[in-house]
């Protein structure tokens, strides 16, 4: 059974998602929109938190009204370019709890090799959201997600700008209890494992490092 994938078409994501893979745009206007993208992305992601009723007073009446129910989610960033989706998320959830994961990809064999990893105590008990903007050949993701299930994580969701079909294939069947949500879905990989037609190298792009 594959996990759960969902491509967000909203069309102001699909906009600035454009200006995104433009090879012309400025790495602060990158920035920039990445980090907007991923605000709206973490409304999507968040849709189904789950919610319990307080009391308040406004300054007219005293009202029940819902507020997010349990432990604060937890953002996890794939680095290095995993932070500019983080950054786009906390403005909308500023309390999450963040955990990093540094992974960098064997330019020969394509494979993960991890150099970092730091997590909350609780990670079991709170909603694991990772991000990174590229799913490429989906080692990098699924080298990730088994890392935070070794820790004790047992609910995560997976967030990125872009997939491609081979990585998205990849992860489903290495972690099908794993929902998947992209701004895109690309058309494949290259020989060397960038997505086509994609946006070039996210973490360069984003730092100016091209």
């Amino acid at each position: 059974m594959s996990s759960e994938f969902t491509v967000i078409s909203h069309p102001l994501i699909q906009h600035k998602l454009t200006y995104m893979r433009s090879k012309e745009t400025t790495t602060d206007n990158f920035r920039r929109l990445l980090r907007e993208i991923s605000q709206m992305l973490a409304y999507e992601v968040t849709r189904d938190l789950p919610t319990e009723t307080i009391q308040i007073e406004t300054p007219l009446a005293a009202i029940d009204s819902p507020v997010i129910s349990g432990k604060k989610l937890c953002l996890v960033s794939i680095l290095r370019a995993g932070n500019g989706m983080l950054d786009g998320m906390l403005d909308v959830v500023p309390a999450a709890r963040i955990g990093h994961i540094g992974l960098y990809r064997d330019p020969e064999t394509l494979e993960p090799v991890e150099y970092y990893f730091k997590m909350p105590d609780d990670i079991g008990s709170r909603l694991v959201i990772v991000v990174d903007p590229m799913l490429a050949t989906g080692n990098s993701a699924i080298a990730a997600l088994s890392r935070l299930k070794e820790s004790g994580a047992s609910s995560i969701k997976y967030v990125c700008l872009l997939a491609s079909p081979e990585g998205l294939a990849a992860l489903q069947r290495a972690h099908p209890d794993v929902p998947v949500m992209s701004a895109a879905l690309d058309e494949r990989l290259n020989e060397h494992g960038y997505i086509v037609p994609g946006l070039g190298d996210a973490g360069d792009r984003m730092f100016g490092t091209r």
